[in-house]
């Protein structure tokens, strides 16, 4: 079981390798691979710093207590109708993402987010839209 907080569930969508050291990149892979391959990976909603927070590096300003980024949580865990505390099987998290998430969301909800420029989270959306699932980082 891996324990996440609610705007990772955004960022797993758009993850495409990149990260902020070469620890949090090995840990963000790892994790994200093991969803792609097995959907079924059970996952605790959790309220602050997660199993990728673990990897921040601490070279850097540490924005996982951050206001906004509890903010930005809270807008993804309401709009997937979650709550801190509830355990899911990724696979009902890709079909809440199905049901409830438009590629658009990402300009509202993670307004304030370094990575929104690159427009991985908004394809990584449309692709879980389509039925495609995560992609496949090398």
């Amino acid at each position: 079981m891996y324990k996440l907080r609610g705007h990772h569930l955004f960022c797993l969508l758009g993850y495409r390798g990149m990260g902020y050291s070469k620890e949090y990149v090995e840990n963000m892979t790892k994790l994200h691979q093991g969803l792609r391959n097995r959907p079924k990976t059970w996952i605790q909603i959790v309220k602050g710093p997660d199993q990728l927070c673990e990897k921040y590096p601490n070279d850097g300003e540490y924005h996982c207590q951050e206001m906004n980024i509890f903010e930005r949580d809270a807008a993804i865990l309401k709009k997937l109708g979650l709550y801190v505390g509830q355990v899911i099987r990724w696979e009902d998290i890709e079909s809440r993402i199905r049901k409830h998430v438009t590629p658009s969301d990402v300009q509202i909800v993670c307004s304030t987010c370094s990575w929104k420029s690159y427009g991985y989270c908004e394809e990584g959306i449309q692709e879980m839209i389509e039925g495609l699932g995560l992609k496949e980082v090398k």
